[in-house]
């Protein structure tokens, strides 16, 4: 499959993460073919002596995805699609499904008719391609100033593709980590790291910001075929006065130039407000770029989820998907 995250090893680096096993459905018709890669989860409620399963998207963006088929033909081929999977569903005993749609591809709106689609918000981007000069095309004003001031100051930047090591990432990823107070799911261990040297090495790049010397913040990125994705960064609080994000940013820029990449996908913000302040920041670097972001959902099994809920206590109705899955209030976080 064509990106990041329609590549099975990616889907494999979240199994211990989401509780379960990545799988892909490969659906093949004469209109066309569609691949869809998921987690699928054991659902920690026993009807009786029965074990049930849900679906869900491996952290980031995926969804069903056509390839080879032609714009008047797509409908059928979703609808198509909807049926055959629908009868894996009954054969394996899943549940429900909740699908995060790749805002880039646009996959959700083959899918309308299939699943419950919802706008949740913008992400954003720097297109790189289609600007002679990027940084400053998309950058902000604010945002180039901050560069040339770190610039002057002495900040200095290294990118490096294809890192043989990720152990001084680990300790600035995890300190910015432990000052966001961030939730557990984005500790991510030892193991997680070592799969992604292991499957990854060759198309992750990792971007430094150094002052005299030392390094004052990374990001980790994945670069596959002309996209950049923005993954993991860290930085330590006692160098933010020289704007090391900035920099990391612009050497991103001018490394995707040198290297003929079409896109830097930044993502978004932490929740779907269009004033949430991560996706405000994010925006000083995509001032032209942005991507409509959905999720989908599907109950396939309607008397089971009527069934888990009731163990769980939950309604039927409720915002949170899988309803069965909700957890206390102080714990509630997105699936």
């Amino acid at each position: 499959m064509g990106d990041l995250y329609f590549d099975e090893r990616y889907g494999k680096l979240y199994e211990e993460i989401e509780k379960g096993v990545c799988q892909v459905f490969e659906f093949d018709h004469s209109l066309g073919r569609v691949q869809h890669l998921f987690i699928k989860r054991e659902i920690p409620i026993l009807l009786g002596s029965e074990r049930y399963f849900d679906i869900v998207t491996p952290y980031g963006y995926g969804g069903p995805l056509m390839t080879g088929c032609k714009p008047e033909h797509r409908e059928e081929l979703a609808s198509a699609f909807a049926e055959a999977f629908a009868v894996y569903c009954e054969a394996e005993g899943v549940v429900s499904e909740f699908i995060r749609f790749h805002p880039v591809l646009g996959n959700a709106q083959d899918f309308e008719n299939s699943y419950e689609v919802r706008y949740l918000r913008d992400t954003v981007g720097t297109s790189i391609t289609a600007h002679d000069d990027p940084v400053k095309a998309e950058f902000s004003s604010s945002a180039r100033k901050n560069i040339r001031k770190a610039l002057r100051d002495g900040v200095e930047f290294r990118v490096t593709l294809g890192p043989r090591d990720l152990r001084e990432f680990q300790r600035i990823y995890f300190a910015t980590m432990d000052r966001n107070h961030a939730d557990p799911f984005y500790y991510f261990n030892e193991k997680y790291f070592n799969q992604l040297l292991e499957s990854f090495r060759e198309r992750l790049l990792l971007v430094e910001a150094l002052y005299e010397g030392e390094v004052i913040g990374m990001e980790l990125q994945f670069v596959y075929n002309d996209l950049i994705h923005t993954h993991l960064s860290g930085t330590y609080e006692a160098f933010h006065h020289l704007s090391p994000v900035y920099i990391m940013q612009y050497a991103t820029v001018l490394w995707a130039k040198e290297h003929g990449i079409t896109l830097i996908h930044g993502g978004g913000g932490r929740t779907n407000s269009p004033d949430d302040s991560l996706l405000r920041f994010k925006q000083q670097f995509a001032r032209h770029t942005s991507f409509s972001f959905y999720s989908g959902q599907k109950v396939w099994n309607e008397d089971v989820y009527r069934r888990l809920c009731q163990e769980a206590n939950t309604a039927v109705t409720d915002d949170f998907f899988p309803a069965y899955r909700k957890r206390p209030a102080k714990e509630t976080s997105e699936v």
